[in-house]
């Protein structure tokens, strides 16, 4: 197992995640009770649900959770799909089966940390920050001039976490295409797919015969509870590598959570046009906040997903005033340092900001009076 650092956000949020009145830096949309998901059922997954037996699962995924996967693709079918005790799970057995010591990896910045941290224990990796002066643009020149002869693989996350930001479709295009032509695995973080305020990209699974779509039931559907996520790649002996790493962590998925990922993903049109009204509904509040404060922030609502990350022009710092707002008013938040890599310069004014949450106005107004105490 290689030696990894501290993982920042983690740890963050194990002080604070539930010791905070409000939660204004949530990553996941608003979840769904479980009485709500089951209302939602088809006949089958009901059935499914009440004759459930607790024993093991099939190590790839419930058949007909993979199909149902599968389904939310174009050319993806269920064999070329394995399901992971979240995606966490899945990221940590691609990356540590997937990479070797003479190989090399390319990691779009800023990103979630353990894109980078796992890969550079394991590897030589090179950073590609997003353009923050051009509203988070990927840069595909600068992506292709960072390959080198023994680069294995390309990593990316899009809608981005934590700035929301999605590529042009002609941007995306040619990554993916740049990826094929070199012969370099395309390993794309796609968890919050679905909540786009434009049409969503293809997904990279769908456009390259060996990319690696990553996703999960956590994030744009508002499940994290169920730790359900896959990966989806036509490339059928890569993903049976994965399987078999898979034997070393959790074996198999919990039985329940399958059946209720199904019943999820099968009403998933509905979920996710309900996710997307809660963000449309939210974003005018949080413009009315910002806009209160004009000399504290610049802001601008996320382009896809339900993260955001406006910059802090405070003279306490954005580190000072994330802790000192959460210690005094509850309200957490997530400061720059958290997103900080060692690949490439990243942001210290900023901080991330979670607008897929029912209710965040009680927040918010105990932040704009903490703001105002202050002076």
């Amino acid at each position: 197992m290689p030696s990894l650092p501290d993982f920042r956000l983690e740890k963050h949020f194990s002080r604070w995640e539930f010791a905070a009145r409000y939660h204004l830096t949530a990553s996941d949309a608003q979840t769904l009770s479980l009485a709500e998901l089951l209302a939602l059922a088809d006949d089958d997954g009901r059935e499914r649900w009440e004759s459930l037996h607790l024993g093991y699962t099939e190590t790839w995924g419930l058949p007909a959770l993979r199909e149902a996967v599968a389904a939310t693709y174009d050319h993806v079918a269920a064999e070329d799909v394995l399901c992971f005790a979240g995606a966490e799970e899945a990221l940590y057995l691609a990356m540590t089966t997937l990479l070797e010591p003479g190989d090399h990896v390319v990691v779009v910045t800023p990103n979630y940390q353990a894109a980078e941290t796992v890969p550079l224990a394991l590897c030589e990796v090179s950073g590609v920050a997003l353009r923050e002066d051009d509203g988070w643009a990927l840069d595909v020149d600068a992506v292709e001039a960072a390959l080198r002869p023994n680069t294995r693989m390309v990593s990316v996350n899009f809608p981005n976490n934590p700035t929301g930001a999605v590529p042009d479709p002609a941007t995306w295009a040619r990554l993916v295409a740049l990826c094929d032509e070199r012969g370099v695995l395309l390993f794309s973080d796609e968890v919050y797919r679905g909540l786009e305020s434009g049409p969503a990209l293809p997904q990279a699974a769908d456009l390259s015969p060996t990319a690696l779509s990553l996703n999960v039931m956590s994030k744009a559907y508002g499940l994290p509870g169920l730790r359900i996520g896959w990966i989806a790649c036509r490339d059928r002996a890569l993903l049976a590598r994965l399987e078999g790493a898979k034997h070393y962590t959790s074996i198999c998925n919990s039985a329940p959570s399958e059946v209720l990922a199904l019943i999820a993903l099968r009403a998933g049109d509905r979920i996710l046009a309900r996710n997307r009204r809660i963000i449309d509904d939210n974003l005018p509040v949080f413009d009315a906040f910002f806009a209160r404060f004009p000399e504290l922030f610049e802001w601008a609502p996320p382009q896809g997903g339900c993260v955001a990350y406006p910059r802090y022009l405070g003279a306490d710092g954005v580190e000072a005033m994330c802790a000192d707002l959460v210690a005094e008013e509850g309200v957490l938040l997530l400061p720059a340092s958290v997103y900080r890599s060692d690949l490439t310069p990243t942001p210290e004014d900023r901080f991330r900001i979670g607008v897929g949450r029912v209710g965040p106005g009680e927040g918010l107004d105990r932040w704009a009076d903490w703001l105002e105490r202050r002076g």
